[in-house]
């Protein structure tokens, strides 16, 4: 099993901040539902997803020159929400709730929208403990993406419960709330999936 793969450690007794801080830097610490959860930094296809699909999203919603605008978009901030601790790989808020950025290292503002990109070691938890503190906490939609696969999944907030959106995979064009005023081909977020021709694999040996 590769550090990439490690299965996330759990402490027993309730986590404090000061647990968080002094977990090591080469790990993502989080405190959910009173437990301190560290596992690795993703592995580069991971975070190779997560960085094509926030400058997709940031470059129509956040600077607003291939779509609308509107939006403060954030790779990996720490959130606050209530007793837990959170790390999402992006989340994005609309400016009228979150006009300008705190000056603490973190924010208490419940993101508008949240994606979590699923590895071997964050699965079960973006998938359970992460998307049920999102729900109690009012955040209105929430993607999941996983790049093993090269499928997305979408949901809306309705009722305080997660109805599940629209889903995507293969060379499917991505248009879902509340990012739906542009598409664009869930393919771009997984760009080295292509393996080179024996003659490009030669000359990039060299």
């Amino acid at each position: 099993m590769s550090s990439a793969e490690a299965l996330p450690q759990r402490s027993r007794a309730a986590a404090t901040y000061a647990d968080l801080e002094a977990v090591p830097s080469h790990l993502v610490a989080e405190i959910l539902d009173g437990e301190l959860v560290t596992h690795p930094r993703p592995a580069p296809k991971h975070a190779a997803a997560a960085s094509y699909l926030g400058a997709e999203l940031i470059d129509a919603f956040g600077r607003g020159r291939s779509g609308p605008g509107g939006w403060i978009i954030l790779d990996e901030p720490e959130l606050h929400l209530g007793s837990d601790v959170l790390v999402p790989d992006i989340a994005g808020w609309r400016r009228e709730r979150l006009p300008s950025l705190p000056e603490s290292a973190f924010i208490s503002t419940p993101p508008d929208w949240i994606c979590e990109v699923v590895s071997p070691s964050t699965e079960r938890y973006d998938r359970q403990e992460k998307r049920r503190i999102y729900a109690e906490v009012g955040v209105p939609f929430f993607w999941l993406l996983d790049p093993r696969a090269e499928f997305l999944e979408t949901f809306a907030l309705l009722d305080g419960r997660w109805m599940v959106g629209a889903t995507f995979s293969g060379a499917d064009d991505v248009a879902a709330p509340p990012f739906d005023a542009i598409s664009f081909p869930l393919s771009v977020l997984w760009p080295f999936s292509q393996q080179p021709s024996g003659s490009e694999t030669q000359q990039n040996d060299h």
